[in-house]
């Protein structure tokens, strides 16, 4: 079975590819926009056992893109990204939030 760590560390790598600002979880307070946080969630239910054990694990997890920018190239970037490493992702939701003037893209992955 391949370690968290490990998976998680390749959706960092491959997120520090596009070319806003990406963070773990939390931003900074003072990041001006475009930036993305990722954060893992769980386990998502596809798992392989083999004799009682956990064979193969998928992790779980969301990338949000924070933009003031229509038609941001970034988004392109994402995907093309996530293409690069996993089939189980999909753009999930876009909203416009009125009270911070952001345009915010949320995809979901399994990996």
């Amino acid at each position: 079975m391949k370690s968290i760590s490990e998976q998680l560390k390749k959706i960092r790598d491959t997120l520090g590819t596009v070319s806003a600002p990406v963070y773990h979880y939390k931003r900074p307070n003072n990041q001006k926009p475009s930036w993305i946080v990722w954060q893992e969630d769980g386990s998502s239910t596809d798992m392989l056992w083999a004799n009682n054990r956990m064979a193969e694990q998928q992790l779980h997890g969301t990338i949000d893109l924070y933009t003031l920018n229509e038609f941001d190239p970034v988004m392109d970037e994402v995907q093309t990204a996530l293409n690069s490493i996993m089939k189980g992702w999909s753009l999930q939701s876009v909203e416009y939030e009125d009270e911070t003037n952001l345009i915010h893209y949320e995809w979901e992955w399994s990996l």
